[in-house]
């Protein structure tokens, strides 16, 4: 039961991660304006920032890695 939780949640967040990544290279994101619930709207809009967390937290950590170069 809790590996089941802990593998949901690990692919929400990369879920997350992959909409926060759509944002970033194309501006695009999700319309919360389409959900009526004020407190559902607050919680999808705290999870879409755990995806942007993440994203960004994964960008730092690659870019210190060797195995990673920056192509311009």
């Amino acid at each position: 039961m809790f590996g089941k939780l802990i593998h949901y949640s690990f692919d929400a967040l990369l879920i997350s991660a992959f909409l926060a990544g759509i944002k970033r290279n194309t501006g695009l994101t999700p319309s919360l304006d389409l959900v009526p619930n004020k407190d559902l709207r607050a919680l999808l809009s705290s999870y879409l920032e755990a995806g942007e967390y993440a994203f960004d937290f994964t960008v730092v950590f690659i870019s210190r890695s060797r195995y990673f170069q920056r192509l311009r």
